[in-house]
């Protein structure tokens, strides 16, 4: 997730107005689970100082921190300390609407024992393919090269404490890590753990662009409201909401689903398109249009500029007339370096990941599926493409 995770665990990025992992306990909480333990990796002191022991959303939170990286099968071992009977299992970084918990949970209800919740993708090659009969898991393969079907396992599962004694019986992998699929297969050869296909829509978020994903999914379901002030000659069509403090200048034109946070800027004379999430403190100014993006804290488009399907980090800073480009010519998936290789974001659209501290001079291009590393600085008239390392020079 770098650039965007410099200064920000994961977990707290944020998606259609909130910190992620608040979509996911706000899930739980509407399907009547209020006992909670967050297992913690880096930076898990913010996680905790954030959500402290869960008065605020409602919620009875506890924590747990797996110092060494020894791999999923353990981490969720770690939970055995805090849980009587059976417990629902969620991975952090998935998308998980009410709904399609609900679904889950009342499945279990009508079919006692284990249950793993199932994602239906287009390129199951990716992940852990499950293969199912007569409603049970009957194989589990880890990113197979010829998946032999298109549901994997969702991140989702409602287990029982026998789970701990298969964990425990957990051979470590090639990776030197104790797996959770392993555990899993020696759960379902006792052909005990039944499958339930999640509904709605189901993202991993494991690359920045995946925030687009489920930005566009949690606002969805905005219902807008206005605490700020929206001037005469301003125009919020559809479901919009505004924060206190935030001024919606003349000339304005916003089209939600969009929320806009605290203290936030507005126009004069700009265009904010569906789907986008302006966080607090955020400037959007005269002649910008910014579609389909997240704009994260103190970060200012503020003259003539365009941003689209992007993600900019704390901070940052465009320049007059700074454009970005977020669709390729030949109108094909956006393809972008990653780890020494091009990978296919399966995106037709996608602008900029931009870390924190980011300024770019006046007239700055900025190419399809460019990476900005954060404290990078884009210079007056030049072009930014590819992957640009931290606190780089672009001239």
């Amino acid at each position: 997730m770098r650039p965007l995770t410099a200064n920000i665990p994961k977990p707290l990025l944020p998606v259609a107005g909130k910190p992620f992992l608040v979509h996911t306990l706000e899930a739980l909480r509407a399907n009547g689970i209020a006992e909670i333990v967050i297992l913690l990796g880096w930076q898990g002191k913010r996680i905790q100082e954030f959500f402290g022991h869960g008065e605020r959303l409602g919620l009875k939170i506890a924590y747990a921190e797996q110092e060494e990286r020894l791999g999923t099968a353990h981490a969720v071992g770690l939970a055995e300390a805090h849980v009587r009977g059976e417990f629902l299992a969620v991975n952090g970084d998935v998308v998980l609407t009410p709904e399609a918990l609900k679904g889950l949970l009342g499945f279990h209800r009508e079919n006692t024992g284990a249950v793993l919740g199932l994602a239906r993708v287009d390129d199951p090659a990716q992940f852990g393919v499950i293969e199912v009969k007569d409603g049970k898991v009957v194989g589990i393969e880890e990113k197979p090269k010829s998946p032999r079907s298109n549901l994997i396992n969702a991140g989702v599962m409602v287990l029982g404490e026998g789970i701990f004694d298969l964990i425990r019986k957990t051979p470590k992998s090639p990776r030197h890590e104790y797996e959770i699929t392993d555990t899993l297969r020696m759960l379902a050869a006792s052909g005990e753990l039944r499958a339930h296909e999640l509904a709605g829509q189901w993202v991993d978020v494991g690359r920045p662009w995946d925030l687009l994903r489920a930005n566009e999914i949690y606002l969805a379901g905005l219902k807008g409201h206005v605490e700020g002030e929206v001037e005469a000659g301003a125009h919020l069509v559809g479901e919009v909401s505004v924060g206190k403090g935030t001024r919606v200048l003349p000339g304005s034109y916003i089209k939600g689903p969009v929320v806009i946070g605290e203290g936030a800027e507005i126009g004069p004379n700009c265009l904010i398109r569906p789907s986008t999430y302006i966080g607090n403190g955020c400037k959007v100014g005269n002649a910008c249009e910014v579609k389909n993006s997240i704009l994260m804290e103190g970060t200012h488009v503020p003259h003539l500029n365009y941003v689209g399907d992007s993600i900019l980090g704390e901070r940052c800073n465009l320049g007059a007339g700074t454009k970005v480009a977020n669709l390729r010519l030949d109108e094909r998936n956006v393809r972008v370096p990653h780890r020494g290789e091009e990978v296919d974001t399966g995106r037709r659209k996608l602008g900029v990941i931009m870390g924190d501290d980011v300024k770019t001079g006046i007239n700055a291009t900025i190419d399809v599926g460019t990476i900005i590393g954060e404290g990078a600085f884009i210079g007056m008239g030049a072009i930014a493409r590819g992957v640009i390392a931290p606190r780089s020079r672009i001239h």
